[in-house]
C-alpha cells in the first residue's frame, strides 16, 4: 500500500464526504483495486452515502461480478495484478455498454488519461485523491448517465434521439452508440445550431479538465461522424479555432 495514497485517503474519510447518507440509495457500485486499504475506504465512504458496494482485487474477479452483481457504475484501477484496467474497461464496454466507468489510478500521465477516456471511461481520478471529491464525481457520473427528461425526444432533420428508449436513429436507421457517444450527441442535440467550445464539451460530457488537450474529444467526434453522418447531409460541423456545432448545412 502506498503510504502517500493511504494518508491522503484516510484524511479525507476522517473529515467526511459531507453528503451523509442522503446519496443514491441502492445504486450498485463495483470498486476494483488490488490495494485492500483503498477498496475498504472507498467502499466505506460510498456505503455511508447509501450505495450498495462490492469490491474486487483483480480484473477477472471484476468481470465475473458484471453479471452476478450487475453494477450501475465501476470504479476501476488501471494497475491490476492480472488484467490491465484499460482492458477491463474495454470488456465492460463490450458486455455492458451502458455501465459507466470511473478510473481511479496512480497513472497520471496525460496519455493515460486520454486513453482511459477514449476507450469509454466516464471520468478519471488520480491518486492520491480526496474521497469527498471521488464521491462527488460518482454522483456526477450517475447523473450524466441516467438519461434526460422522461419522454424527451430530440430531433434535428432526420436525426432523432429518444431518451425513453435510449435510442438514436438517422434516416430511420438505428444508430448503435456507447454511453459516452450518446451523452456527447445528446449535448450537441440539446444545443443544436449553437457552436459549443471544446472546453464546454469536455466539461459537460467528461467533467474533466485536460489542460487544453482535446484529443479525446476529437476522437469521439470522429466516432460520431462515422456513425451519425453516414448519409447526407452531414450534421456535425467543425468551427475552426472554436469547437463543434450540430446543424443542417447552410444553403
Amino acid at each position: 500500500m502506498n503510504t502517500t495514497h493511504a494518508s491522503a485517503v484516510t484524511a479525507s474519510v476522517a473529515s467526511g464526504s459531507g453528503a451523509g447518507a442522503a446519496g443514491q440509495p441502492g445504486r450498485r457500485v463495483l470498486v476494483v483495486d488490488d490495494e485492500e486499504s483503498i477498496t475498504e475506504l472507498v467502499a466505506m465512504a460510498l456505503r455511508y452515502e447509501g450505495f450498495s458496494v462490492e469490491t474486487a482485487d483483480s480484473g477477472y474477479k471484476a468481470l465475473s461480478l458484471l453479471d452476478s452483481f450487475r453494477p450501475e457504475l465501476v470504479i476501476l484501477d488501471v494497475m491490476l495484478p492480472d488484467v490491465d484496467g484499460f482492458n477491463v474497461a474495454e470488456r465492460v464496454r463490450r458486455e455492458r455498454r451502458d455501465v459507466p466507468v470511473l478510473f481511479l489510478t496512480a497513472r497520471d500521465a496525460t496519455e493515460d488519461k486520454v486513453r482511459g477516456l477514449t476507450i469509454g471511461g466516464d471520468d478519471y481520478v488520480t491518486k492520491p485523491f480526496s474521497v469527498a471529491e471521488l464521491v462527488a464525481r460518482v454522483h456526477a457520473v450517475l447523473r450524466r448517465t441516467a438519461g434526460g427528461i422522461e419522454g424527451d425526444r430530440l430531433v434535428l432533420a432526420d436525426l432523432e434521439m429518444d431518451d425513453d428508449a435510449h435510442e438514436v436513429r438517422r434516416a430511420g436507421r438505428l444508430v448503435d452508440l456507447t454511453a459516452t457517444e450518446y451523452r456527447l450527441l445528446r449535448y450537441l442535440l440539446v444545443n443544436a445550431r449553437r457552436v459549443l467550445t471544446r472546453a464546454q464539451l469536455l466539461d459537460h460530457v467528461w467533467s474533466y479538465d485536460f489542460g487544453g488537450d482535446a484529443g479525446v474529444l476529437e476522437t469521439y467526434i470522429s466516432y460520431l461522424r462515422k456513425k451519425v453522418d453516414f448519409v447526407e447531409p452531414h450534421l456535425i460541423h467543425t468551427v475552426r479555432g472554436v469547437g463543434y456545432v450540430l446543424r443542417p448545412p447552410r444553403d
